[in-house]
């Protein structure tokens, strides 16, 4: 969703400073109650009126390791989580890891030509 106006800012703001509550405001300009309380705050405390600006996800913590850890599995498929955090030495919690590791391509299956071979 785009970030509301400038002019619409300077209206609301117009509006407020002439006495209209916040509620009012909200119904007049077809905003929410808590978007302008939101504006009134920002403009009381930091004197700034104008969107933020709309940063990008963060990187992800284990970017920089990615080969690294596609090359741990392929050597040995059958490490756990917790092997695999050790050996690349990070900080990255292990349903960190899990999700990366799917989002690799790699997939925890059943190996399907082994079913029904266990003795009982």
């Amino acid at each position: 969703m785009a970030a509301y106006s400038m002019d619409l800012r300077h209206r609301v703001l117009r509006d407020a400073d002439g006495g209209l509550p916040s509620d009012e405001l909200a119904e007049k300009y077809s905003v929410s109650r808590a978007w302008v309380d939101r504006l009134k705050q920002r403009r009381r405390e930091t004197g700034e009126i104008a969107p933020r600006k709309q940063t990008r996800w963060r990187t992800p913590i284990l970017h920089a390791q990615l080969g690294a850890l596609e090359a741990l599995i392929h050597e040995q498929p059958d490490r756990t989580l917790a092997e695999l955090q050790a050996a690349l030495h990070t900080p990255a919690s292990l349903p960190t890891l899990c999700r990366t590791i799917k989002k690799l391509g790699f997939r925890f299956k059943k190996n399907r030509t082994r079913i029904g071979t266990r003795s009982r």
